[in-house]
């Protein structure tokens, strides 16, 4: 099997109590992120992935949750890796429209109907941090 690696940016609006996620076509709902490229570090991964699918330039913060799946019929072992994130400027704009449909903010109880595969929720997410350091 392949091993692919997956970020994801879990962009939080404390006010509002919402967290950013984007409408994949044919794929659904997710936090924005994607396949991490040849000769990079997750966190470049995650900044340049959000920037290309939302408009949003981020400060990638600490890993919130490593999730892993097997993809029997694609022939991949996948490693989603969930980091807190902070906007820095921009303006949320669909960048490739041929593989974004949507970007909506959603409050905590539909972001977790729409990922039900972290079993504490968002919430749970919200709570748990663990360090990210990239060793050169």
């Amino acid at each position: 099997m392949l091993r692919v690696d997956v970020v994801y940016a879990l962009i939080y609006n404390k006010d509002s109590e919402q967290i950013l996620m984007v409408n994949n076509k044919g794929q659904g709902w997710s936090l924005p992120g994607g396949a991490v490229e040849k000769d990079e570090s997750l966190e470049q991964a995650v900044v340049r992935e959000v920037e290309e699918e939302t408009g949003l330039t981020i400060k990638a913060g600490n890993v919130l949750a490593v999730n892993e799946a097997f993809f029997q019929e694609k022939g991949h072992h996948a490693l989603f890796i969930t980091f807190e994130a902070n906007i820095l400027e921009g303006e949320c704009e669909i960048r490739y429209e041929e593989e974004i449909a949507e970007i909506k903010w959603v409050d905590l109880q539909r972001a977790n109907k729409l990922m039900p595969y972290f079993p504490n929720g968002v919430e749970g997410l919200l709570k748990s941090s663990s360090a990210y350091t990239f060793q050169s």
